[in-house]
This record gives structure tokens, C-alpha cells and sequence, in this order.
């Protein structure tokens, strides 16, 4: 069995509780707004939070953060099946996790991410789901980097025929000439600075303003209809 793929909490090594507390709170959060969208995954994800673009781009959009440092697909997956996304209706789920899931292959990473897509469309049938692909890391050219490629290239292959669901690259300008990554995009070779985030997220922008707007059209004719 692929641990990527199995839904498990994370083991509070440190005994502060801090990553259960934090799923409880989006619980919270879930039941108490009412997202268009919903923004699910690790640091990248929760960082997006802190970043100039967050309340400029995203907060207009009615979207709610639920990511959390250090989770893997298996994490994810267990914050999913267990109530994070229940109590709301979003229009869109964005899903970037997978850079943390060291010593798994490229293939149990994208059967993992691939589980969480099944666990969300259970959830939320009527929902986009949008998946950012893995940032590159790392300075200069290295094994995850090479791996979170494979990972890119094997999740859009998959998700091709599934409807209602859409990757975007988001590393376009990350990688140098030289193939080194700049600290003036990634500050510490993994994490975005806010030029960093305003490179890779605005894609991600464009298209949720797209589908946002198709399902504004949608709703519209279906009111037309009846």
C-alpha cells in the first residue's frame, strides 16, 4: 500500500498540538463563511496567506486558506476526509501539495495528490478543482527538483480527461538560464517572496477569475431556464 495515499494526521512530535488546532479551526472557518474559494495544501498554500497578492487578488474572491507547513498527500487527504471541506460550496478548490513528501517516488506522490482529487470531488461534486504543479527547490539542479518535475508531468497526464478540472504551471521564470533559482523569488530555495508569489500565482488568478466567471454564466442560465 502507498503511504501517499492513505490518509493519516500528522504525529505531534513536538506536543503542542498545533497541526490538530489548525484543522479545527478551519472546521470553524468552513462552518462560519461562505468561500468561493477554497485554497487546500502545505506552506506554499499557507504562506500565500502572509504574501502582498493575498488580500489584493484572492481575498476579493471570497477565498479561504486551509493550508499548513510540512503536510504531505497523506495529510491532506486526512484533513479532506475529515471535514474541511464540508459545511461549505465553493465554486473552485485549489490543491497544491507534494514537495514535502520525501522518499516517496514520483508516482506514490501523484497517486497520492490523485486520491485527494477523488476525496474533493466526493465532497464537492459541483466544484472546479485547480492544481498548481510542484515549484522546482533548490538553488541549483538536484534530485527533488528532477522529481517534482516527473510529478508535474505525470499529474497533467492524468488529469487530462477528468472534468471540471484544470493544472497550471505556475514555475515559468523560477528556473535561470543556469538553471540556479533566484533568492529574489525563493528566499530560502523552497518558500516565495512576494515577488516570487506574484510570478508564480497570477496565473492562478487569471484562471480563477475565468471559471468564477463561467460559473457566474452557468448559474445565470440556469435561472434562465426554469
Amino acid at each position: 500500500m502507498n503511504p501517499a495515499a492513505v490518509p493519516t494526521p500528522v504525529d505531534d512530535v513536538q506536543g503542542d498540538g498545533r497541526w490538530l488546532s489548525m484543522h479545527k479551526r478551519f472546521l470553524l472557518e468552513a462552518k462560519e463563511k461562505e468561500p468561493e474559494v477554497v485554497f487546500i495544501g502545505d506552506s506554499i498554500i499557507q504562506q500565500l496567506a502572509n504574501s502582498e497578492i493575498w488580500n489584493r487578488w484572492f481575498v476579493p474572491l471570497h477565498a479561504l486558506n486551509f493550508g499548513v507547513g510540512t503536510d504531505q498527500t497523506q495529510n491532506v487527504l486526512w484533513r479532506v476526509m475529515n471535514g474541511e471541506l464540508e459545511h461549505v460550496d465553493p465554486k473552485v478548490v485549489v490543491l497544491l501539495v507534494g514537495t514535502n513528501n520525501h522518499g516517496f517516488t514520483a508516482e506514490q506522490i501523484v497517486e497520492g495528490i490523485m486520491e485527494i482529487v477523488r476525496a474533493i470531488r466526493e465532497k464537492q461534486p459541483q466544484a472546479y478543482i485547480v492544481l498548481p504543479t510542484l515549484l522546482p527547490r533548490g538553488q541549483h539542479p538536484n534530485p527533488l527538483r528532477e522529481r517534482n518535475s516527473k510529478v508535474n508531468k505525470l499529474l497533467i497526464s492524468e488529469l487530462m480527461a477528468m472534468p471540471r478540472c484544470e493544472t497550471v504551471v505556475i514555475d515559468k521564470g523560477m528556473v535561470q538560464a543556469d538553471g540556479s533559482i533566484s533568492h529574489h523569488d525563493m528566499y530560502d530555495y523552497l518558500h516565495l517572496t512576494n515577488a516570487g508569489y506574484r510570478k508564480a500565482f497570477e496565473p492562478v488568478y487569471e484562471l480563477l477569475l475565468q471559471l468564477l466567471s463561467e460559473g457566474q454564466k452557468e448559474e445565470e442560465n440556469l435561472i434562465l431556464a426554469e
